[in-house]
């Protein structure tokens, strides 16, 4: 499987929104991800289905939408019509994980659930069948810009494991630091999805960035 870099528009110019979505699609971009945050589960706030919304408008991408949000199970129905193609939920905001994956699922989108940095992989033992990505992440959620946690690289090669022993499908994606220099850790680890943010778009050239995160985590030249 083509390994995939998603920019998180959390570290984007929102004034030139659109135009920023463009760029980082233009330039290779997979996904676009959304770091949805309610200033409760996480410190920090956001952004919420408006703004998802409107990027839905802006490019033909995958929405990415990562709700670090409590109570996500009222929130679903709102981003799944602004249209989130893969929606993900915190492991630690969820009560009734296996009846929010059916929802997400049944409003038609992929279903994802991220573990943070203090949560074992083994937790997810029972709905690995059933998700269609996990989000290992890789910094506590909350900001941007943190720096890369390296038990994060134990987690991916331990779902990866499970993934080839259970034959299942699941995409492995992670969140949190992943710049030039991890992105190739994370990535040989066996993450299929890397999320990026400050790298991408605080970087000189973000062409020239998305192009050499994809030549790195592919093997490319």
């Amino acid at each position: 499987m083509k390994k995939i870099l998603a920019p998180s528009i959390l570290s984007a110019d929102f004034g030139n929104l659109s135009d920023q979505i463009k760029l980082v699609q233009n330039a290779g971009a997979g996904f676009i991800h959304c770091d949805i945050m309610d200033g409760r589960f996480v410190p920090n706030i956001t952004f919420g289905s408006l703004i998802v919304e409107a990027a839905k408008k802006s490019t033909t991408l995958p929405l990415d939408v990562h709700l670090m949000i409590v109570e996500p199970h009222l929130h679903l129905d709102s981003f799944l019509k602004a249209g989130a193609d893969i929606l993900t939920v915190q492991f630690e905001a969820v009560t009734h994980l296996d009846r929010v994956i059916n929802q997400i699922k049944e409003g038609g989108a992929k279903a994802g659930v991220a573990i943070n940095p203090g949560t074992p992989v083994d937790l997810l033992s029972e709905v690995l069948e059933i998700i269609d990505l996990v989000l290992v992440m890789s910094v506590n959620p909350g900001f941007g810009g943190q720096k890369f946690i390296p038990n994060a690289v134990k987690k991916i090669e331990k779902l990866a494991e499970l993934r080839d022993e259970m034959g299942l499908n699941f995409m492995i994606e992670v969140d949190g630091g992943i710049n030039l220099q991890t992105a190739p850790i994370v990535a040989a680890a066996g993450a299929d999805v890397l999320v990026a943010g400050s790298a991408v778009y605080n970087s000189a050239n973000v062409t020239e960035t998305i192009k050499n995160f994809l030549k790195i985590i592919n093997h490319r030249g």
